[in-house]
């Protein structure tokens, strides 16, 4: 069974790039992202410049990249160096990562409010560093309650 994605997956990977972009992630690791979705199991660095007609190095930089965004996960390939990469499944691990940002963020905001020396601006700081303590706890509370399905893959 061949582990390259349909014909027709272009437009996924471009919507799901188009998606991304916008927060930052850069395009060739968007698209990457959008390509690895399609996988059903775990791609090699060639596989993957000849599938998006990318260079090797710009391929290896975009899965370092969604690697470090707990995104992408590399594997081992078997009695070789070479690393093959896959979508995390570790949505949890994923979640985590965010709200140890959120907290920082948070605990960055405060310190500004502290430091501020007009009231207002104090006062928008503590509701922002509010505002993400919030969301931490609701999303915590969705990685609590939420089951993954085990359909067959």
């Amino acid at each position: 069974m061949s582990n390259k994605p349909p014909k027709d997956a272009h437009r996924f990977v471009e919507d799901v790039a188009r998606l991304l972009i916008p927060w930052g992630v850069p395009p060739v690791a968007a698209r990457l992202y959008g390509h690895l979705l399609l996988c059903p199991s775990p791609v090699s660095l060639d596989q993957i410049t000849q599938d998006l007609g990318i260079s090797k190095s710009s391929a290896s930089v975009a899965a370092r990249l969604l690697e470090s965004y707990t995104l992408v996960c590399r594997h081992g390939e078997p009695r070789t160096k070479r690393a093959l990469y896959a979508v995390a499944d570790d949505y949890k691990a994923m979640i985590r990562q965010q709200n140890r940002l959120l907290d920082a963020l948070a605990g960055q905001l405060n310190a500004g409010a502290e430091i501020a020396e007009s009231k207002a601006v104090s006062a928008r700081l503590e509701d922002m560093a509010d505002f993400y303590r919030v969301m931490r706890g609701a999303m915590e509370d969705a990685v609590g309650r939420w089951k993954p399905s085990r359909r067959l893959r």
